[in-house]
C-alpha cells in the first residue's frame, strides 16, 4: 500500500481538472438517487426540474478550484430554489457543503465567513419549512455543519499553504547548496593555484641556482658540474610529479593514476637537503615530542617552510636560514629565520608583491593559527607561525 500511495499523490496533483470531474460525478451519483426517495413529511417528490437543480448544484464543482466563490454563489442560489420549490432540503446539503470546504480551502477566512452565515441562514430556512421541526435542532445544524466544514477546509488550506512554504524552502536550500558547491570548486582551484605556485617557485630557484653553478664550473670541475645536473634532473622530476598530483585533482577518474600523499613535516629533511644542494646552509630543529598532525596542518607547515627558504634563496643570498619547529601540549609553533642582508627583499613576499606572505598568512588562518613577519634587528629576516593543535589524550 506504502508505495502505492505516493503515485495516487502525484496522479492526483498532475490532474486535478480530472479529479473535480471525478468528485462532481460521485456527488451527482449520491444526490440525484437520494432525491428520488420518498422523504417523510411534506416535502415533494422529485420531479424533472428537480433533477435538473440536483445536476445544476453538483456539475460547478468542476471548477471549484479555479473560481470557488463563484462555485459557492452558485450552489447555494440553486440550493435556496430547490428548498423554496418544496424539494427535500438533504438533497442538496451534500454539494453545498463540499462547495463550502473548497472555499475554506483556497479562500482566507474573512471571505469565507459570509459565505459560511448564507449556507446556515438556508439551513434555518429550510428548518422553518419543515412541518414540526425542532428549531433548536435545526438552528444547531445550521452552524455546527457549516463550522466543521469551515475547520476542515482551513486546516486543508493552512497544510498546502505549510506544503508551500517548505517546498520554496526546500528549492531555496537546494540553489544555496548548488551556489556553495560552486564556490568550493573555485576555492579548490585557488588553492591548486597556491600549491602550484609553491611548488613551482621553489623547484624552479633550486634549478637556476644549480644550473648558474653547473654553468661556472664547467670546465674546470667537471664532477661538481655533474653532480648540479644531477640535481637539476631530479629536482625537476620531483616538481613534475608534484605538479601531476596536484592537477590530478582536477580529473580524478577511473583511471587516474595514484600519486604520493602531499608533502608534510616528514619530508622538512629533504627539503633543506636539496636547498644545501644549493648552496644556502639550511638548520632544522625541533623541539618536544614530534607527534602526528592532521593531514591540513602537516602540509601547511611543510608549504610555509618551502615558501620562505625558496625566497630566502632568492632574495637573501648569501645567507644561512634556521627552521625550528616546536610541538607543544595544544600548540605548533614555527619559526623560519635567516641572516641575509638587511636591505634585501624581505623572504616570503612573493615576487616582490607580498604574494607569498599574503599566502602564507591565509594558510596560517585556515587552520586556526597566526602568522608574523619582519626583519631581525641583527640582519636577515624572520617568519613566525603558530597552529592550535587538539590535546593529547
Amino acid at each position: 500500500m506504502r508505495p502505492i500511495l505516493p503515485r495516487v499523490r502525484r496522479l492526483v496533483a498532475a490532474n486535478p481538472l480530472a479529479v473535480d470531474v471525478v468528485y462532481a460525478g460521485l456527488v451527482t451519483a449520491v444526490s440525484l438517487p437520494l432525491s428520488h426517495e420518498h422523504p417523510t413529511g411534506a416535502w415533494g417528490d422529485t420531479d424533472g426540474l428537480g433533477d435538473v437543480l440536483v445536476i445544476g448544484m453538483s456539475l460547478p464543482l468542476v471548477a471549484r478550484r479555479r473560481a470557488p466563490v463563484t462555485v459557492v454563489a452558485t450552489v447555494l442560489a440553486l440550493w435556496t430554489v430547490y428548498v423554496a420549490l418544496n424539494y427535500w432540503p438533504v438533497v442538496g446539503s451534500y454539494p453545498a457543503l463540499f462547495a463550502l470546504y473548497t472555499l475554506a480551502a483556497f479562500r482566507p477566512a474573512r471571505t469565507v465567513a459570509p459565505w459560511m452565515a448564507v449556507g446556515a441562514t438556508i439551513w434555518v430556512f429550510a428548518g422553518l419549512h419543515t412541518p414540526g421541526s425542532s428549531m433548536v435542532a435545526v438552528a444547531a445544524q445550521g452552524v455546527c455543519l457549516p463550522a466543521l466544514v469551515w475547520r476542515f477546509g482551513d486546516a486543508t488550506r493552512k497544510t498546502t499553504l505549510r506544503n508551500r512554504q517548505l517546498a520554496d524552502l526546500a528549492e531555496r536550500l537546494r540553489l544555496e547548496q548548488e551556489d556553495r558547491a560552486r564556490r568550493a570548486v573555485v576555492d579548490e582551484r585557488v588553492r591548486i593555484a597556491r600549491e602550484l605556485h609553491d611548488v613551482v617557485a621553489h623547484h624552479i630557484s633550486v634549478i637556476s641556482v644549480h644550473s648558474g653553478l653547473a654553468r661556472y664550473v664547467f670546465d674546470t670541475d667537471p664532477d661538481t658540474a655533474r653532480r648540479a645536473l644531477g640535481t637539476i634532473r631530479d629536482t625537476s622530476a620531483e616538481v613534475l610529479d608534484e605538479m601531476r598530483r596536484l592537477l590530478a585533482v582536477l580529473r580524478i577518474g577511473p583511471d587516474a593514476r595514484p600519486y604520493d600523499p602531499a608533502p608534510g613535516v616528514a619530508r622538512l629533511g629533504e627539503l633543506a637537503d636539496r636547498l644545501r644542494e644549493a648552496g644556502m646552509p639550511v638548520e632544522l630543529v625541533v623541539t618536544g615530542e614530534p607527534r602526528a598532525l592532521t593531514p591540513g596542518i602537516d602540509q601547511c607547515v611543510y608549504r610555509i617552510v618551502q615558501e620562505c627558504l625558496t625566497n630566502s634563496l632568492r632574495h637573501a643570498m648569501p645567507a644561512a636560514a634556521t627552521v625550528a619547529l616546536t610541538y607543544e601540549p595544544e600548540l605548533l609553533s614555527l619559526a623560519v629565520t635567516d641572516d641575509g642582508p638587511p636591505s634585501g627583499p624581505e623572504p616570503g613576499s612573493g615576487h616582490g608583491a607580498g604574494h607569498g606572505l599574503v599566502g602564507m598568512r591565509e594558510r596560517a588562518v585556515l587552520y586556526g593559527g597566526t602568522l608574523t613577519a619582519g626583519p631581525r634587528p641583527e640582519g636577515g629576516f624572520a617568519v613566525t607561525v603558530t597552529l592550535p593543535l587538539p590535546r593529547l589524550g
